[in-house]
């Protein structure tokens, strides 16, 4: 890939040439969504994850203006102790390059970025959505999902978000939503939502098939797999609701909105939650980047009859 705003590692042009397995990882959970030391702590072990399970980790985010594919250690060190970051979606991309800002790559900005080096597999938390707090307040990632062929794994949509409405959004814009051994739509902390998934699939070999029969019919968007956080760190839908509930009264009172909403309720929900919520978000997220890499591996074993 040769692009004047993009910057590919060694190791994932090496990866892109050999046609290895390769995941795409998020940078905003880096950069906005956990504390220090355990944003460094995370971004580590989900590379480590990927590389466990046979698959090449691609970390994406902004440094210096550039679009990096791909980031050495020294990177993930120096993306995790900056203070002024941008969070970058695909609105943000050409004034980060503008300014030559580091950023962290959102959901949306993650798929566009893998999409446009040939990365098909994204590993990631759990999507955005539409907010309870403004029915207006509907992320990015939904439009990104319909439009850019790529399969993130997540553990759901965000528990703070309206989980109804996400799903209502996302079966308009035809995207399919694959519950990985389950057939309800996990709510990111919980595994129970009380919603349907459009479809149930139990290996990483069965999704891979899906991913292969969805694209080659001509399909354009992505396809979402929502993978359940592991038992023993979930919690429970009761438990969360009323401080879900309480943390979205707060940020309305305080008239937070836009980009700053979802880290704010995600730090405030910790807080409610005496930090369990921040050990959860870390065990799921370990463990879409397995199950990502599988799935990967799988995808790649089937890449001669990909179309596209």
């Amino acid at each position: 890939m040769k692009h004047p705003n993009f910057q590919l590692s060694p190791e994932i042009t090496r990866a892109l040439n050999l046609g290895a397995p390769i995941v795409a990882l998020e940078s905003t959970v880096i950069t906005h969504g956990l504390p220090r030391p355990q944003n460094l702590e995370l971004a580590r072990a989900m590379e480590k994850q990927v590389r466990d399970n046979g698959a090449t980790p691609a970390t994406i985010a902004l440094l210096d203006g550039k679009i990096r594919i791909g980031l050495s250690d020294e990177e993930l060190v120096r993306l995790s102790e900056s203070k002024s970051t941008l969070k970058v979606s695909h609105r943000d991309f050409a004034t980060a390059i503008v300014k030559k800002a580091d950023g962290g790559a959102t959901v949306a900005g993650t798929m566009y970025a893998a999409n446009m080096a040939g990365i098909k597999v994204f590993a990631t938390g759990g999507i955005g959505g539409v907010h309870k707090e403004s029915a207006f307040d509907i992320s990015t990632d939904l439009r990104s999902l319909s439009e850019i062929p790529t399969l993130v794994v997540c553990a759901g949509a965000k528990a703070i978000l309206d989980l109804p409405a996400t799903l209502e959004v996302l079966e308009t814009l035809g995207v399919p939503v694959v519950g990985y051994q389950t057939d309800e739509f996990p709510a990111f902390y919980s595994r129970e939502s009380g919603l349907n998934v459009s479809a149930r699939l139990d290996s990483p070999a069965e999704i891979a098939e899906f991913a292969k029969v969805h694209w080659n019919l001509g399909m354009k968007g992505g396809v979402l797999v929502a993978n359940p956080i592991p038992e023993k760190e979930s919690i429970s839908k009761s438990r969360l609701e009323p401080m879900i509930a309480k943390a979205s009264a707060e940020a309305i009172e305080q008239g937070i909105h836009g980009q700053a909403l979802t880290p704010f309720l995600l730090s405030r929900i910790n807080e409610l939650t005496k930090g369990k919520s921040l050990k959860a978000n870390i065990a799921l997220l370990l463990n879409n980047a397995r199950l990502a890499a599988e799935i990967a591996k799988e995808m790649n074993a089937k890449k001669k009859v990909w179309a596209i």
